[in-house]
């Protein structure tokens, strides 16, 4: 009987495939091989939304409801 290489292991017959899945580490995760500290960290969503103020036209980022920025708000700037 001769040695089997390890990618002819890997090759899934058609009888076999109903009962295992042949998965390669690097598909699901891509950075297996590297140490959990040196891989990249998710990126957080943020909660602020980029606005441009329709009283003066300044760009800002804010999480508040209204689009007008703080200077415009304190003047009582009509946003129409």
């Amino acid at each position: 009987m001769r040695a089997r290489s390890i990618f002819e292991e890997a090759i899934v017959q058609p009888e076999d495939s109903e009962n295992r899945t042949v998965q390669c580490t690097c598909v699901r995760d891509g950075f297996a091989a590297v140490p959990p500290e040196l891989r990249p960290r998710p990126k957080k969503k943020s909660s602020l939304r980029k606005v441009t103020c329709p009283g003066c036209g300044l760009v800002y980022r804010t999480n508040r409801d209204t689009d007008l920025c703080m200077e415009c708000e304190k003047k009582n700037v009509d946003a129409s």
